[in-house]
């Protein structure tokens, strides 16, 4: 790794490696990603023994100093290539664009480059991928127009990932890639190994396709500054990423973080345990010890904590994009249902059904809001949310699940299609619970805008914005018991 890339382009004098790494550490923090005064400075004592030109060495040591949780990878390593890059500028290697005619002033040859990628990709040779992509970017990304450059009011060249990867197309070098495969061997693979190698040549493409992605970004934070680029091509943290509008990828990443923020929160319990131990003052007691002293109540004496684990019955309304809110927090109840005596699941859209039994302990986990969708009898008319009618199911088939020791938690957008919200049978339902809260994804702002209900609901019992993962784990966290 070229150390002279650490000084930020348009920028003031450097401060040397030291102050770069406060910068790195600066912009973490601004991305969500805490880190203090301790692994700043075990980030310094890494860089003093690590080899600077050895990059992954410094990324993976690094990593290990600042980061403590799941989920912030993803933004320390976009935030690593911004201020610890590959190259500066376009970089020297020894893969070359292939042009027409002579020199390197004539147009690039897309059929050679092409057949250059193919012969990359199946050999597998990621070290020659990158260095390809970084000469693809210089070659092929430099959009039309340019902007103003950073602090000196030159032109500042404009880059663009699509522009290169249309060009080369690198997805349609599949078939082609796996003729060569067979022909490089004298029988016919098996399906199973023709499968094998397809997926592989797939997941290399996805490589490749990431690498043009980071280049961009990288000869972007060149050209207009890091920080200008942080603010848009950096990633939310996993924890920040809100469930109504995360796509299939984030929401399989929040997936992932479900068991360490369930531990995180077992052991806050735990501590939260460890500080109430004592109950409420005996006064028999404290009484009955003072006689020793005269009257003087000098030891008093506190009633023994009990703490017992309460029913849990969660009402989740599982349409459309509220799926995915209500998928995670079932996920986050199921990791966490040894805090409960007792977990009952109950989804709805028009109508609700029991699916408790889908979410047992050993219950196969993995597209189980499929399985909800598909075997529950959620569905009684035209498929829209009914928050009045579902309570009302609810209540006639199981409002003997709510009792006195029952936790009810109702999941949810409140958003009922203009239908009578039924606060009549919800009322009833928070009564007869020990305790009752609601919790929405939507923004609090956006509460009793249209056909939402949420601010209606919201006089009946507690409701919680819970948009981010990070903000549930704050309601879970003041909602398990003690």
């Amino acid at each position: 790794m070229d150390t002279a890339g650490i000084a930020d382009p348009g920028a003031g004098p450097a401060h040397g490696l030291p102050g770069h790494l406060v910068d790195f550490v600066g912009a973490l923090r601004q991305h969500g990603v805490a880190v203090g005064p301790g692994e700043t400075v075990a980030a310094a004592e890494v860089l003093a023994v690590l080899d600077l030109l050895q990059r992954e060495q410094v990324r993976a040591g690094l990593a290990a100093a600042l980061l403590r949780r799941c989920g912030q990878r993803q933004v320390y390593d976009a935030l690593f290539d911004l201020y610890f890059p590959a190259a500066i500028g376009a970089g020297s290697g020894e893969v070359d664009v292939p042009r027409l005619g002579d020199g390197d002033d004539g147009p690039v040859d897309i059929d050679a480059l092409r057949e250059l990628l193919a012969d990359l990709l199946r050999d597998g040779d990621d070290a020659a991928l990158a260095e390809l992509a970084r000469a693809v970017v210089e070659a092929l990304g430099r959009s039309g127009g340019a902007g103003p450059g950073v602090g000196h009011g030159e032109a500042a060249p404009r880059w663009s990932a699509y522009q290169a990867l249309r060009m080369l197309s690198p997805e349609t070098l599949l078939a082609r890639i796996m003729d060569d495969l067979r022909a490089a061997h004298d029988e016919e693979p098996s399906r199973f190994a023709t499968e094998l190698a397809r997926r592989e040549i797939r997941e290399r493409i996805a490589r490749f396709r990431a690498m043009i992605n980071d280049e961009v970004r990288r000869r972007t934070a060149e050209a207009r500054g890091r920080q200008q680029t942080a603010r848009t091509a950096v990633p939310t943290q996993t924890e920040q990423v809100e469930f109504l509008a995360a796509n299939a990828e984030q929401l399989a990443r929040l997936r992932r973080v479900v068991h360490p923020l369930a531990r995180r929160l077992a052991s806050r319990l735990a501590v939260r345990r460890r500080h109430a131990k004592r109950g409420e003052l005996d006064m028999r007691r404290t009484l009955r010890r003072s006689m020793s002293t005269g009257g003087v109540p000098t030891k008093p004496a506190f009633r023994t904590r009990r703490p017992g684990r309460p029913e849990l019955v969660v009402l989740c309304d599982v349409s459309g994009s509220v799926a995915g809110f209500s998928h995670f927090t079932l996920l986050l109840v199921q990791a966490l249902r040894e805090q409960f005596s007792k977990v009952r699941v109950f989804a709805f859209v028009e109508r609700a059904d029991e699916v408790t039994h889908l979410f047992e302990p050993g219950a196969e986990l993995s597209g189980v809001m499929n399985r909800v969708l598909r075997e529950a009898r959620l569905v009684s008319f035209d498929g829209h949310s009914d928050y009045g009618s579902s309570f009302g199911t609810f209540a006639e088939l199981w409002g003997d699940a709510v009792t006195p020791r029952s936790s009810l938690l109702i999941l949810g957008d409140a958003r009922n299609n203009y239908r009578d919200p039924n606060l009549t049978v919800l009322r009833r339902l928070v009564g007869q619970a020990r305790h009752a809260h609601w919790l929405n994804p939507e923004p609090r702002r956006q509460w009793g805008s249209g056909d939402s209900a949420a601010l209606r609901y919201g006089e009946v019992l507690p409701m919680h914005e819970c948009r981010t993962a990070g903000q549930l784990a704050e309601v879970v966290e003041a909602l398990l018991p003690v």
